[in-house]
């Protein structure tokens, strides 16, 4: 099995805490190096994370031959022009969610990839646990009957207005943050695309949508709705309902060791717990990556980016609008 030398761009926390730790756990990888805008950062995230190789600069670092994939966890507003630089140097990319700001620059980066054969994901790492899997499995095969509603949310709180993400420029917001999630599961489970879209929000003195409720049609009888905030307690949680049963995800995006449950529910007792093993599914989300590069078909295809930013596109322009229902027909967004 080949080992693939990764470079990461940028010292952010996700990759300090989640990212690296994942890789260095993979047989399949080794961290070679990582770039920062400020040498002096570079060289001491690399020393507290045994990082061979310290940069002062991202296209330094794309620069360095024996690197064959990167991590992109920079701020939103940075994804497109990094990850097209990456794909140029012949670099495969693992990109944070959101992949971009709109869908023009998701395809801009799609399309920097096809030409330069390489691969391209999105991060969404929750979508890698066994257990979103299951449900997934569990909902399309009837367990709970025919799916009418997909309730979800995820919240936390952060009152520093300095913060990248409350910065409109940077692509900041709740929604881009952390409703970006409930709009992924609620298409992976809904297993289609929703034809309308509407929300309502209060927004950040900074001009960026504080705290947005969202609401999809999925067509034929299926609704979701959902609320994400940077305003509040945290907050994690997926409610799937059709007409036999329910299904309840608690801490649905990064369960705990002991938290990854499904709760199947039938009238009113608990008909059955699902439980899964713990497991590091962002671990999980770097070796499906990279099975890719060996030419495997990957468990999630990049145009799902695509239409995710479709989707935040249209929630954000209804929340500017009084809660206008926007079409989201791919000639409309």
């Amino acid at each position: 099995m080949k080992t693939y030398q990764w470079g990461i761009l940028s010292t952010a926390n996700i990759g300090r805490k989640a990212m690296i730790p994942a890789l260095l756990e993979s047989s399949m990888a080794e961290v070679l190096a990582v770039a920062s805008r400020d040498e002096e950062k570079a060289k001491n995230f690399a020393d507290e994370l045994d990082i061979p190789r310290a940069y002062g600069d991202y296209q330094a670092l794309l620069a360095d031959p024996a690197i064959d994939a990167v991590y992109i966890p920079l701020p939103n507003h940075l994804h497109r022009e990094w990850a097209v630089r990456a794909a140029e140097a012949g670099k495969h990319v693992l990109c944070e969610k959101p992949l971009a700001l709109d869908p023009s620059e998701c395809r801009q980066m799609i399309a920097a990839a096809e030409a330069n054969k390489v691969q391209l994901t999105e991060a969404f790492m929750y979508r890698y646990h066994p257990r979103i899997l299951a449900s997934r499995e569990m909902i399309h095969s009837g367990a709970i009957g025919k799916v009418r509603t997909i309730e979800s949310a995820f919240t936390f709180r952060l009152s520093d207005l300095n913060n990248i993400r409350y910065q409109p420029e940077m692509g900041g917001g709740a929604l881009m943050d952390v409703g970006c999630y409930c709009i992924n599961v609620s298409r992976l489970l809904a297993g289609r695309e929703p034809v309308t879209a509407q929300a309502r929000a209060y927004w950040a003195p900074t001009g960026v949508d504080a705290q947005l409720a969202g609401m999809l049609d999925f067509g034929d009888g299926l609704l979701a709705h959902f609320d994400c905030g940077l305003n509040q307690a945290r907050r994690e949680r997926c409610l799937v309902a059709g007409t036999e049963g329910y299904l309840t995800l608690p801490k649905t995006f990064i369960p705990g060791p002991d938290e990854a449950v499904i709760y199947e529910e039938k009238g009113r007792e608990i008909s059955e717990q699902h439980t899964f093993a713990d497991v590091n599914h962002y671990r999980l989300l770097a070796e499906d990556f990279m099975h890719t590069i060996d030419g495997s078909v990957p468990l999630f295809p990049i145009e799902d980016a695509v239409d995710n930013m479709r989707v935040i596109v249209a929630l954000l322009a209804s929340a500017r609008d009084d809660g206008r229902v926007v079409s989201l027909s791919r000639d409309s967004v």
